[in-house]
């Protein structure tokens, strides 16, 4: 076996059907007193009934967690803790949520408790990610991962199936290039593989029967695994491609995921032949990037980027911007094969 670093990273879970039972102990061990709750404006009236939940243990509900956290946004949700002498932060919901909690504790240390609500597992990584001006910049740092994460598929059970589908996708985004991620590990890859079953096999589940319990929670098993993934190793061409799109031209996050990923997979298939095998042999099927393809094809899942607010006219501009900043990548980045790519998915169509 070949020498490896594995760097765990220090969060509590609490997982299970109704474990939101327990959000007042988890605030009482972290050591805070006046947390302010944050969501998107969708989901405010959730986000009030926590605060009101928590009592005393509340001071005020932020509800303007918006796609790619914009910066202004960002400065409010920090004036605003500020202003109310916030010591913790409870973000309820998606990607977006936790996304302005790690905002907040960029610059305060504040401690993040993390309730997710969708298949994001952006709460497993130290990861964030700030837009300015159409661009979107991320970075690492350990302030910004949350220190409590409560997993109830209870949460979730509102969540329509369209949005089950490409959170898990996204999810499985993570997972997938953490397979051939330039600092990939066994012990990481043991996660990716075990976290992209446990979504393959959920997603279809839960779109059949919205219902089903047991599928919400084999999901949410999935996205905790696939965000500590990425959590632990580093991103390559289908992160830096969706950044590049969804900072620059406001594109749903989690559909741009959805859409790209098959796609990335494919132009990397023959630099990274072992991570492929792992991810067609969780997704049960024969080719990694078709795998994926038709699991968001045969749930109902936006296919081609023109579908979701992509202009053709777009593609160049997106191309010039993610090689000029580009990250690590198996396969080197080529100008007209990534061109092709782009197309592709642009267009929709299943890889070769």
């Amino acid at each position: 076996m070949d020498p490896f670093t594995y760097q765990g990273l220090p969060s509590r879970v609490v997982f299970g059907a109704g474990s939101i039972s327990h959000l007042e102990r988890e605030i009482d061990l972290l050591g805070a007193r006046r947390a302010i709750v944050l969501s998107t404006p969708e989901q405010r009236e959730q986000a009030e009934v926590f605060a009101a939940r928590l009592g005393s243990r509340a001071v005020g509900v932020f509800s303007k967690a918006v796609m790619h956290v914009p910066v202004e946004t960002a400065q409010a949700a920090r004036d605003y803790a500020a202003k109310l002498g916030a010591d913790c932060a409870v973000a309820i919901g998606g990607g977006s949520t936790t996304g302005l909690g790690k905002a907040i504790a960029l610059t305060s240390s504040l401690p993040i408790l993390a309730v997710p609500t969708t298949y994001a597992g952006s709460e497993m990584t130290p990861v964030y990610g700030l837009t300015e001006g159409g661009l979107k910049k991320t970075g690492r740092d350990l302030r910004v991962l949350p220190k409590t994460v409560i997993y109830d598929p209870e949460l979730t059970l509102s969540l329509p199936a369209s949005i089950s589908v490409t959170s898990g996708i996204n999810a499985i985004a993570h997972a997938a290039e953490g397979l051939y991620a330039q600092d990939a590990n066994p012990i990481t890859a043991l996660m990716a593989e075990e976290g992209i079953r446990a979504l393959g096999a959920g997603i279809g589940r839960v779109v059949s029967r919205l219902d089903d319990l047991d599928a919400r929670a084999d999901c949410l098993y999935g996205a905790w695994l696939c965000g500590a993934v990425l959590g632990s190793v580093g991103m390559a061409l289908h992160h830096k491609l969706c950044h590049t799109l969804g900072g620059t031209f406001n594109l749903p996050h989690a559909e741009t995921h959805t859409i790209v990923l098959p796609h990335a997979l494919a132009y990397n298939r023959e630099a990274a032949p072992l991570a492929m095998q792992r991810i067609a042999r969780a997704l049960g099927a024969s080719d990694a990037a078709q795998g994926v393809f038709d699991l968001a094809r045969d749930n109902g899942a936006p296919t081609a980027l023109k579908d979701i607010g992509m202009k053709e006219s777009d593609i160049g501009v997106a191309l010039d911007i993610a090689l000029k900043t580009p990250y690590w990548n198996p396969r080197p980045l080529e100008r007209a094969a990534l061109r092709t790519l782009l197309e592709a998915a642009y267009e929709g169509r299943r890889p070769d």
